[in-house]
């Protein structure tokens, strides 16, 4: 799983109802962001929110559904 974000490429190693967990979080203000999962050699995307960024000091971020 990875999330992009403004030129980030970031591991999501944990995906929650409305939350990801980071496996090497960053400093960035909030906005939108794309998810991508990949399970064998089928690829999903979709947008979300990251209401309150990400903080480099907790690999967790809040999401919302666009």
């Amino acid at each position: 799983m990875e999330l992009l974000f403004n030129q980030l490429q970031l591991s999501v190693g944990q995906l929650g109802p409305n939350f990801l967990m980071l496996k090497d979080p960053v400093d960035h203000p909030a906005g939108d962001a794309t998810l991508v999962v990949r399970i064998d050699q089928t690829e999903r995307r979709w947008q979300v929110r990251l209401p309150t960024g990400i903080s480099a000091s907790s690999r967790r971020v809040a999401i919302e559904n666009k």
